[in-house]
């Protein structure tokens, strides 16, 4: 492709994720299904663009608001074509037909950086209004830090499946492709790309040695601490990436039931947990989090995970475009049905059992809140310090619980809390 023809390409993909009500990684995936004949030069550079402007969304509005703009996908390209260095006035107006409304906003733009000292807060932290706050508290000082970090694009990070490799020989086999591997800073199975290369690079992701999972995740599935011969639940499965890494931690012995009420997340979950040969899982599609199974389980289960649904504010520099997806995160619904899920998943746990809460939020009303009022309403269960838990990543928690953050961290913003309920 031409420089015009992907600039053009990423404007349309822009839109469609604009049009869509999906998140962006889904109508990425989609769209380049549907244009497989393109190169993965092109497919990155149109990405990276796309990622580019998700993640000024709320500063290029500032500027388009300063010069009385609309802030339409193309208008947003070409201010963060300007705004960001990407190309001069002359270099745009040489790939796209512009209109002499766009060339005086590429003028008054021209020279601009994307920051100005007259932004509000909230608009260059790129945070919509109603997290602001919350995070403001969660953070104080750091804040600026911390939101800084989550416009900065993730990093591949990779678990190696030691069913079928170790990690010292998928670093060995990254390298010799050329591309920068290391192994994680926590996760005993985790290695990280720092530079995001294109999947066709990364061969054991198809033939079952790695798949993709941020270290803050591997973290979580490994204060599960499942053992082999053990049962195990992960109550909120998803798309399965804890149910696969806590299956792997117990040496495809035992039995793991992946849960969730969305029946094709469950079946494409099991998919992947057939390419990665683990065959100690089952699949168990319920019809709410008080579904039947559970109580006929009760007391069933060594082990029980429960990823809860959250605002997602840990994942915001993974998906730029969820923190605009609404106009407020609903936060006292989402409490709600997180206290919800996590009594009613407590039930399958036995007497000396293990219970896991987890979210990738960076919320305390849904981190430690929400585990506070579940002990203070269970008192069979008590928390489990992190130093206890897992005394090898203990520096890296907030008091008693896993609490990672971006700029902290270098991972995704995962919170865990590990609980136990009492034998006898």
């Amino acid at each position: 492709m031409t420089p015009a023809d992907r600039l053009h390409a990423a404007l349309e993909l822009i839109a469609e994720v604009e049009r869509t009500p999906r998140p962006a990684d889904a109508v990425v995936s989609a769209w380049f299904r549907a244009r497989r004949d393109l190169r993965d030069a092109d497919r990155g550079e149109i990405s990276d663009l796309l990622y580019a402007v998700l993640r000024a969304r709320a500063r290029l509005g500032w500027w388009l608001a300063k010069y009385d703009r609309p802030a339409t996908p193309r208008n947003r390209l070409l201010a963060w074509l300007a705004l960001g260095r990407v190309r001069t006035r002359d270099q745009i107006q040489g790939l796209f037909a512009l209109t002499e409304a766009e060339r005086r906003l590429l003028g008054s733009l021209q020279g601009g950086s994307l920051d100005h000292p007259d932004m509000p807060e909230a608009v260059r932290a790129e945070c919509p209004d109603w997290a602001l706050e919350p995070l403001r508290r969660r953070f104080g000082d750091a804040f600026a830090a911390e939101m800084a970090a989550m416009l900065t694009p993730a990093p591949l990070d990779l678990r190696v499946n030691p069913l079928r490799a170790t990690r010292e020989a998928v670093l060995a086999e990254l390298r010799r492709r050329g591309l920068a591997a290391e192994a994680c800073r926590m996760a005993p199975y985790g290695i990280r790309v720092p530079e995001r290369p294109s999947l066709a690079r990364v061969p054991m992701l198809k033939t079952g040695e790695a798949e993709i999972q941020d270290e803050g995740s591997q973290l979580v599935a490994m204060l599960v601490d499942a053992r082999a011969g053990e049962r195990v639940v992960d109550f909120c499965a998803g798309a399965g990436g804890k149910t696969m890494a806590i299956a792997a931690q117990m040496a495809n012995r035992g039995l793991v039931v992946a849960c969730d009420v969305q029946e094709g997340r469950l079946k494409r979950a099991g998919e992947r947990f057939r390419g990665a040969g683990l065959h100690n899982i089952q699949t168990r599609l319920l019809s709410s989090e008080r579904d039947k199974w559970v109580k006929r389980h009760k007391g069933g289960f060594d082990r029980v995970l429960v990823d809860a649904p959250c605002s997602g504010t840990g994942t915001w520099r993974r998906n730029p475009d969820a923190r605009w997806r609404a106009e407020d995160a609903g936060l006292e619904a989402l409490a709600a049905l997180q206290a919800n899920i996590l009594d009613s998943a407590a039930r399958l746990v036995k007497p000396g059992g293990r219970l896991v809460y987890a979210t990738c939020s960076l919320l305390p009303q849904e981190n430690e809140a929400r585990v506070e009022a579940f002990v203070a309403g269970h008192p069979e269960f008590r928390v489990v310090p992190l130093g206890e838990a897992a005394p090898e990543i203990a520096g890296e928690g907030g008091g008693d619980f896993l609490s990672l953050t971006p700029a902290r961290h270098g991972t995704d913003g995962f919170f865990a809390a590990v609980m136990v309920r009492e034998a006898g």
